[in-house]
């Protein structure tokens, strides 16, 4: 059974757990936990210095007294015995999360034999797709026991993850995992009648945070501002929203990709909507294991 919960509920006394918190999207989304009345807040980070300058900040805004209860934990999320660490420290300190938003992540842009297997292949998936799954297997017991409140589980997947795209090759895969994963966790939920707990997966095109620095915007996908981005995920989430796409022009090319034949498709998608080609300025940003 689905959950009906009004999304203003979500929030206020919640618990809510960020990974990759520290800055761009996932400081945004501490903010906004913040804003609208989060009891307490687990930031994960391995940058401890920006993560315990946002936590002061959120635990007593504009100097005022009763913030936030708001914890830093520097946290390498694709160490499996490092996230069970820091999730047993979460439940001892704050108490299993209301709220996971799954943020944390690395891209790399190079053409796939460009990649080591380890510091590139292997470092992307575990990140990307496999941390997701152990932060949300850690938590997901005490959330599905708990019927007092609406549980949510935002996970920050891409629109690379629904449409194939030269040099993105270990990058989208990771993303096309995470929303396999997500959209059939979701449905185990609704299925078990645990829909109190929903799940939603945020697929944006390029966001101006500095992590796809170099990047294009295919026809009519401008580059969304990391605002908007956290509004549009941050909302479908409230809602328990099963996917939240990103700007329109994603789901158009998941509808041509669709119903074109392949070698068609191609064709549209480099010559006319220059996918294929929006990555081929990619730079990054100079910390390689930046978040979105």
């Amino acid at each position: 059974m689905a959950d009906k919960t009004d999304g203003r509920r979500v929030i206020p006394g919640a618990t809510v757990l960020i990974t990759g918190a520290a800055r761009g999207m996932g400081e945004l989304y501490a903010r906004r936990a913040a804003r609208e009345g989060a009891a307490k807040i687990a930031l994960w980070d391995l940058d401890e210095d920006r993560a315990t300058a946002l936590a002061a900040e959120l635990a007593s805004p504009r100097g005022r007294v009763g913030g936030p209860v708001v914890r830093v934990y520097t946290v390498d999320v694709s160490d499996r015995e490092a996230v069970a660490d820091a999730a047993a420290r979460v439940r001892d300190e704050l108490g299993d999360p209301d709220v996971v938003v799954n943020n944390a992540g690395i891209v790399r842009g190079a053409l796939f034999w460009e990649h080591d297997p380890e510091r590139d292949i292997e470092l992307t998936m575990r990140v990307n797709a496999l941390a997701p799954m152990w932060i949300a297997r850690e938590f997901l017991p005490a959330m599905i026991a708990d019927r007092t409140r609406p549980k949510r589980i935002l996970n920050i997947a891409s629109a690379a993850g629904t449409l194939a795209n030269p040099r993105m090759s270990v990058y989208a895969s990771s993303k096309w995992a995470m929303i396999g994963w997500s959209e059939s966790l979701r449905l185990e939920l609704t299925r078990t009648d645990n829909g109190h707990v929903a799940v939603t997966t945020f697929c944006p095109s390029y966001i101006s945070t500095g992590m796809f620095a170099g990047a294009r915007g295919p026809l009519l996908t401008p580059i969304m501002r990391p605002q908007q981005a956290v509004q549009a995920a941050w909302s479908g989430m409230l809602k328990g929203t099963p996917m939240v796409l990103r700007p329109w022009t994603v789901k158009l090319a998941m509808a041509l990709r669709g119903v074109l034949p392949t070698r068609a498709w191609d064709v549209l998608g480099d010559r006319v909507f220059h996918v294929y080609s929006s990555m081929d300025r990619f730079t990054g940003r100079a910390d390689e294991r930046g978040t979105p």
